[in-house]
């Protein structure tokens, strides 16, 4: 199922690259994350991963253009971040949805906002709603949606944005155990069928171990009085459909939490 309309064409999946990345905030003794080099090729789904204020979420507004550097450099497909853009749509683990709007309406908000033609709009509405299941609620206000539900809303209108690059912070981390594993799985398909850039932090290693093609594993930050860094990249070589009791998903777990664990003990 094709997610865009063939009137406007998406922002091309984009290649992400971090050269010597650093960020200061004012006043703060040291850095939150310094030294971050990574180079993300174009449709892969990257996992971040890390204990709490290793510099995830730095690093995710940097590219979401919220925050800026302040040293080294970020490109998205060989443009320098200089604030936010279309080409990059971000997904918070708060909805944001607006609570007046129906659902339909929601997702339309950003093609309206580009000035995109009214049937455009339908369009791109209705196969958006479609790629996340919620054609029979388009009529719905956020209030009478499961959480589940309204973090499907807030997918759907990132995608009608037709983004190169998918951002998202912890977007599962307050639905339920089971609604959280429904949509790991409606993600994996919404990624497998745009072919979209995803940057994903998580504090789930199995979700990350689920969802990724590879696995940024971060260490120190401020709790533990160093700047952020990366203590490994982990490429995961597992089949897209994923069998989440197979002794190898075990082993990539088992390896990841260790590099978090020991990677806190070294920067303590």
């Amino acid at each position: 199922m094709k997610i865009y309309s063939t009137r406007r064409r998406p922002h091309r999946p984009a290649r992400i690259v971090l050269d010597g990345l650093g960020k200061r905030f004012p006043g703060a003794a040291g850095y939150a994350v310094d030294g971050v080099t990574l180079d993300f090729a174009a449709g892969e789904f990257i996992c971040i991963v890390g204990a709490s204020g290793c510099g995830k979420s730095t690093l995710l507004r940097i590219l979401a253009g919220f925050d800026t550097a302040t040293q080294g450099s970020v490109t998205v497909g060989d443009e320098p971040i200089t604030g936010p853009g279309p080409d990059r749509g971000v997904v918070f683990q708060d909805y944001g949805l607006f609570p007046w709007l129906t659902v339909a309406e929601n997702v339309a908000y950003g093609p309206k906002q580009a000035r995109m033609n009214r049937d455009d709009i339908r369009e791109t509405t209705g196969r958006c709603l479609e790629t996340v299941g919620l054609t029979r609620v388009r009529d719905s206000f956020p209030h009478q949606l499961s959480g589940g539900m309204q973090q499907r809303v807030a997918i759907a209108r990132v995608l009608a944005n037709r983004p190169a690059v998918l951002l998202m912070d912890e977007p599962f981390g307050a639905l339920d155990a089971l609604t959280r594993t429904d949509m790991q799985a409606e993600l994996t398909r919404i990624h497998r069928d745009s072919g979209v850039t995803v940057v994903f932090v998580t504090h789930s290693v199995d979700e990350a171990v689920y969802l990724s093609d590879r696995v940024v594993v971060m260490a120190g930050g401020t709790a533990h009085g160093t700047a952020g860094h990366i203590r490994e990249v982990v490429d995961i070589d597992l089949p897209r459909d994923r069998d989440t009791t197979a002794p190898e998903f075990n082993d990539y777990k088992r390896r990841i939490d260790a590099l978090i664990h020991q990677g806190n003990r070294a920067a303590a």
